[in-house]
């Protein structure tokens, strides 16, 4: 049984692998080309991957009606409280101006003021994590259990906001009642409960048996 369990995960790690080097790019949180799309069932050309250990989260903000019931589950779940703010998957905070935030011609881009096209976002779960670096105590580290996603160990999390700070997407965010940072830990529940799709995680098995219908069709 572990020898098989150590198989698939090497399989699903060479897929990864194999996807980013496909997608030009070193870490997840990458826009993907119509073709790369399209293979996966997908026809958004606004559609943004994360490559996660445990597949491939899309995110298609042109079905996402910013309607937070992601943020809420996943606090629901992660913490016994629904509070948006420390989500581990992040839409109300670019909810007004997208995620570039206020520009000169807001009116044309994404958010409730500009076009009405809402952006999820969550971890990038990089391969070398700016967040994990930061931490003065090493309480950010690769879980087997989650498929060896970035995790926080609340028992060492000293609250600090270091790995706030540190990610250049601010996805970490310090609950300030319980003072211990959260973090995305690739579970997929916010994609099992998005109404509209507009999350959708992909097993890599799945991406995997995509690219050789993709290989086929073009050899």
């Amino acid at each position: 049984m572990e020898e098989n369990t150590k198989k698939k995960f090497l399989e699903r790690e060479t897929t990864r692998r194999d996807f980013l080097k496909l997608t030009g790019k070193s870490l997840g949180g990458v826009a993907i080309s119509m073709s790369i799309l399209s293979m996966l069932g997908c026809e958004s050309e606004q559609a943004v991957a994360y490559a996660l250990p445990t597949g491939l989260l899309i995110a298609d903000p042109t079905k996402c009606t910013g309607c937070q019931r992601c943020e809420l589950t996943c606090t629901s779940f992660h913490d016994g409280k629904i509070q948006p703010y420390i989500s581990r998957v992040k839409v109300a905070e670019n909810y007004n101006f997208g995620t570039e935030g206020p520009k000169i011609d807001y009116w044309k881009r994404d958010g409730e003021f500009g076009n009405l096209m809402m952006n999820p976002e969550t971890c990038k779960q990089c391969r070398e994590p700016y967040c994990g670096r930061a931490c003065p105590v090493g309480a950010i580290s690769a879980d087997p259990k989650q498929g060896n996603a970035r995790v926080v160990d609340t028992t060492k999390c000293i609250g600090c906001g270091a790995c706030e700070e540190a990610c250049p997407w601010g996805m970490p965010t310090v609950d300030p009642e319980t003072k211990k940072s959260t973090k995305c830990v690739a579970c997929g529940l916010c994609a099992e409960h998005c109404p509209t799709g507009a999350l959708t995680l992909v097993p890599w098995e799945d991406v995997k048996k995509a690219m050789r219908r993709s290989e086929h069709r073009f050899s």
